[in-house]
């Protein structure tokens, strides 16, 4: 969970985690469909698909036996990445193994002045002989925790504690700040000036120095350092979404879902009946197109006239900037739907929040809410905030916790 997720944002889901599925055969035993349910939310769905599948794999195959080598959990179990195996082993079997996340990347490239391209083959494969190489024999779990700890509460991306910093006498980075402010204070002075060193020349083609196109800045001191390459453009995608409703047999609004493939983006998860769209269509042709998908998918005649627009939703996944057009399309009755196509069922507003929806979906469903309610106003305004405040959880949102508050056991109310 805590991959390329923070702190703040996983406690909830450890917790209802934990309590939901506390063992390996637990989790084994649970399906698909209630990991999506319970992992809704959180984003990069597959970790939770990969996390299930080893515990599988585990149970079935290794006789409910863990991997305990860092190695060997990297080779047995899918989707277990260098670092988390080295962060299992180190941690929770005592191998003398190294790990390297973001934290560890930012200390030791400030620690040794490394100023490629922090996420390139060359500088990762360094980063890992180092911390291989640092990593206490003893007490290597503790060790791990502490590193990362000092990258994520000292060593940190902007405004870095480096007078509170324990290794600051070990840090090159900081060193060479302290070299450019006698160098200035020399040439302010009229004092000779002396030949840099050539650990900070830069000079000679070295892998893991700053390129000669990117100088350092001295308004940015440590932070100069990692340095990543420009980041890649998110791809620009539009789909049209449609929010088909119809009166429950309580007179409550149900929707209908579909359920999503069970590979690529967001795979298996349930979302309102899409279509992506090419880039450039007018929204007369958009509306065309979404009414002619839904003709064939449900088999009933869909008049492009019948679909309201509600407006368009933006949700930024990883590497997708995806804008929803979302239109509604209210119905008279029930609707038969072909078995051999994608499953799909209706479900009340709190069975829609309950199910394996994505963000990017309950911000479709939110939007159109919201337009009703402007349509019907004084009707579940109050109610909508109401609730969000009920839910809302105690710690403040975006708060980088330590592993220690962490993995804290929960105190009794």
């Amino acid at each position: 969970m805590l991959q390329q997720t923070q702190v703040a944002t996983v406690i909830d889901y450890y917790n209802r985690w934990m309590q939901k599925w506390p063992t390996l055969q637990a989790l084994a035993q649970a399906s698909l469909e209630e990991v999506n349910e319970l992992w809704a939310g959180l984003g990069y769905y597959s970790r939770g698909k990969r996390l299930q599948e080893a515990a599988r794999k585990v149970v079935s195959e290794l006789a409910g036996r863990m991997p305990r080598t860092a190695e060997d959990l990297q080779k047995l179990l899918p989707g277990v990445g260098r670092y988390t195996a080295g962060a299992i082993a180190s941690i929770s079997y005592g191998q003398a193994t190294g790990v390297v996340d973001g934290n560890v990347i930012r200390v030791l490239c400030r620690l040794r002045c490394i100023g490629a391209d922090s996420s390139s083959p060359a500088v990762i494969d360094r980063l890992w002989d180092m911390a291989n190489v640092l990593v206490d024999r003893s007490r290597p779990g503790d060790f791990n925790q502490a590193l990362m700890e000092l990258g994520a509460t000292v060593c940190v991306p902007k405004a870095p504690l480096c007078g509170e910093c324990p290794v600051k006498q070990h840090c090159r980075a900081r060193r060479r700040v302290e070299k450019e402010l006698a160098f200035a204070s020399q040439k302010l002075f009229g004092k000779p000036v002396p030949v840099p060193d050539v650990e900070d020349c830069g000079v000679g083609g070295c892998p893991l120095c700053p390129p000669a196109t990117e100088p350092w800045d001295s308004s940015l001191g440590v932070t100069n350092f990692p340095r990543k390459a420009a980041k890649k453009q998110p791809r620009v995608a539009r789909t049209a979404t449609c929010v088909l409703e119809r009166r429950g047999c309580h007179g409550a609004p149900e929707y209908l879902i579909v359920q999503r493939p069970s590979s690529g983006l967001l795979a298996g998860l349930w979302e309102f009946p899409s279509l992506p769209l090419a880039q450039g269509l007018q929204e007369e042709k958009q509306r065309e197109a979404l009414a002619d998908h839904l003709q064939a998918w449900t088999g009933w005649p869909v008049a492009a006239a019948g679909l309201r627009l509600i407006g368009e939703v933006v949700h930024i996944f990883s590497h997708i900037h995806q804008t929803y057009v979302v239109y509604s399309l209210p119905l008279d009755g029930d609707m038969t739907l072909d078995p051999a196509l994608s499953p799909s069922r209706w479900v009340t507003e709190e069975e829609f929040h309950a199910s394996a929806v994505s963000t990017a979906m309950k911000k479709v469903l939110k939007a159109h809410e919201k337009q009703r309610g402007e349509s019907s106003p004084g009707k579940g305004s109050k109610r909508k905030r109401g609730a969000k405040q009920q839910g809302a959880s105690s710690t403040r949102p975006g708060t980088q916790l330590s592993l220690r508050a962490f993995l804290r056991a929960p105190t009794s109310p």
